[in-house]
C-alpha cells in the first residue's frame, strides 16, 4: 500500500497534469475553482526532520478541522500547534503545526492548508491515510490505471471512424467507390454513442459526491438520540448529549468516514412544533437541511414509538403521504430504532406496521454493524461504487467535456446538412481530443483508405 501511495506521488510529480480528486498530487496547483480537493506531501520523499503536507480545495477547512477536531480554524496565515488524531477511530497521530490559508489569498487561490508534521514515515503514512476515504482510494486507483481514459479512448475511436465515413461519402460519394449504407453505419454508432455518453453523464452527480462527500442528515424528534448517534458515527464528541429535549438548536457538521465512503454528517434539531424562537429557527433548518440531503437518518426512539412527536415525524418525514419505492430522484432513508436496550430482551417487534427499520442502541453499541452495512448499500448507490462499473467523473473538466461532446452529437442528429453534419462531428471529437488526445486528420485520412477503395 506505501509504495502504491508513493507511486501516486511520483507520477503526479513528473509534470504538470489535471489534479485528480483525493489523489496525491505535486507541487502544481489546480485552476481555481475546479471544486477538486487535493493533498500531498510536498516536501519531499524519504526520512526527514519535519515534512509538509498541503491539501487545496473547498474541503481544505473541513480537512484541518476533522484532524484537529474539536478545535476550530487557526487565524489565517498563522502557525498553531494542534494535536492531529485520526477523524474516525480518535487515535493521536501527531503533534503538529497547522496553517490556513484561506482563499483567494493562497498558493492556489483556493482554500489550502498545511501539516507540518514529523517526518517519520508512519507519522506521514497515518496523516496521509487519514485524509483519504477507501472509496475516494479506489477511484483514485481506478484512474490511475487509466480506465476512464480507456474508456474515453473507445468513444473516440468510435467518433473518429463515424466522421470518416461521413467525409468519405461528402468527398467520394459520387464517384461510386462506396459501399452502400455507410451514412446509416455512421448515424447508428453515433446513436450508440450518444447514448453511452448520456448514461455516464447521468453518473456525474455521483462522482461529485465521491469527491465532496454525501451529505447525510441525521433528523427525529427530540429526545431520540440523534446526537449520540452523530457522536459514534463520527467516533468524536461533535455534538452535546443531554436527556433534556431541544439541547441542539443548530445544524452541527462534521466530515466523516461512514463505511468507506465520504460524508458530511448533519446534527439538526429535534422536529416539533411550539417551541421557543430560538428552537423554532434550529427547526427549520433542520427541515431545510432536510430537503437537501443525499441520505436521511431518521433516528426514533424505539422505546416511544406511540408519542406525539414520534407519530408526527412518522408521518411527515419517514412516509409521506404520496410517497412512493425509493428512486434516483426520490430521496434516501434509513430508518433508524434508538435505544433498543430500553425494549424488553426477546420482546415482539416495538410496531409491526412500522416501514423497514433497524433496531441500535447507542448506548451498547448494539446493532452497528447492520448500521454500518445499509449505510455502505446506501453511500454506494449515492456515490458510485469505484470497485465496479464504469469509472465516475469526479472532475468538472472531464464533465464539461464530454457534455460539450454529446451536444455537438445532439445537432449532428438534428442538421440535414451534410457538411454541418461532419463539422458536428468534428467539434464532438475535438471535446474528446481535450481528454484523450489526437484526432487530428491524419487519423481521419487512414480510415478512409483503409475502409473504402478511393486513391488506390
Amino acid at each position: 500500500m506505501w509504495r502504491v501511495l508513493w507511486t501516486l506521488v511520483a507520477r503526479a510529480a513528473r509534470g504538470p497534469r489535471s489534479p485528480r480528486s483525493c489523489t496525491r498530487q505535486g507541487s502544481g496547483a489546480p485552476a481555481p475553482g475546479s471544486g477538486a480537493t487535493i493533498f500531498a506531501l510536498s516536501s519531499g520523499q524519504g526520512r526527514c526532520g519535519i515534512a509538509v503536507i498541503r491539501t487545496s480545495g473547498p474541503s481544505s477547512g473541513h480537512a484541518l478541522r476533522s484532524l484537529t477536531a474539536p478545535r476550530d480554524l487557526p487565524p489565517a496565515r498563522s502557525a498553531c500547534l494542534r494535536l492531529l488524531s485520526h477523524p474516525r477511530s480518535g487515535e493521536p497521530l501527531d503533534h503538529a503545526l497547522v496553517l490556513w490559508f484561506p482563499g483567494p489569498q493562497s498558493f492556489t487561490g483556493e482554500d489550502c492548508a498545511e501539516f507540518h508534521v514529523h517526518g517519520g514515515p508512519a507519522v506521514v503514512s497515518g496523516v496521509l491515510q487519514a485524509l483519504e476515504t477507501e472509496a475516494q482510494r479506489r477511484q483514485a486507483l481506478r484512474q490511475l490505471d487509466g480506465e476512464l481514459g480507456h474508456l474515453c479512448h473507445g468513444w473516440a475511436k468510435t467518433l473518429t471512424k463515424a466522421l470518416a465515413h461521413v467525409e468519405a461519402y461528402i468527398d467520394f460519394g459520387e464517384d461510386d467507390n462506396l459501399e452502400e449504407g455507410v451514412l446509416e453505419q455512421a448515424d447508428s454508432q453515433v446513436r450508440e454513442l450518444e447514448l453511452a455518453l448520456s448514461a455516464h453523464l447521468r453518473d456525474a452527480r455521483r462522482g461529485q459526491r465521491l469527491r465532496s462527500g454525501a451529505h447525510v442528515v441525521v433528523a427525529g424528534p427530540p429526545n431520540a438520540g440523534k446526537s449520540s448517534l452523530v457522536n459514534v458515527l463520527s467516533r468524536k464528541p461533535v455534538s452535546i448529549v443531554s436527556p433534556e429535549p431541544g439541547t441542539t438548536r443548530d445544524v452541527l457538521e462534521t466530515p466523516v468516514d461512514l463505511a468507506g465512503f465520504p460524508a458530511l454528517l448533519s446534527d439538526t434539531a429535534g422536529l416539533r412544533e411550539g417551541v421557543g424562537p430560538v428552537e423554532q429557527e434550529g427547526v427549520r433548518r433542520a427541515r431545510e437541511r432536510l430537503e437537501q440531503a443525499d441520505l436521511i437518518l431518521a433516528v426514533l426512539d424505539a422505546s416511544d414509538l406511540g408519542s406525539p412527536s414520534s407519530c408526527n415525524f412518522l408521518d411527515t418525514v419517514v412516509a409521506p403521504p404520496g410517497a412512493g419505492s425509493p428512486s434516483e430522484n426520490s430521496r434516501r432513508l434509513l430508518l433508524v430504532l434508538n435505544k433498543s436496550d430500553l425494549l424488553p430482551p426477546g420482546g415482539p417487534d416495538p410496531r409491526p406496521d412500522l416501514p423497514p427499520h433497524l433496531l441500535l442502541s447507542c448506548l451498547t453499541g448494539e446493532g452497528l454493524d447492520g448500521l454500518l452495512e445499509a449505510l455502505r448499500k446506501e453511500l454506494a448507490e449515492v456515490c458510485g461504487d469505484p470497485s465496479t462499473g464504469p469509472p465516475l467523473l469526479t472532475r468538472a473538466r472531464h464533465q464539461h467535456h464530454l457534455q460539450g461532446c454529446l451536444d455537438a452529437l445532439r445537432h449532428y442528429k438534428q442538421t440535414k446538412d451534410l457538411a454541418l453534419a461532419a463539422e458536428a462531428l468534428r467539434l464532438a471529437r475535438g471535446h474528446l481530443g481535450r481528454i484523450t488526445g489526437g484526432g487530428g486528420t491524419e487519423e481521419v485520412l487512414d480510415i478512409i483508405f483503409r475502409d473504402f477503395c478511393v486513391g488506390k
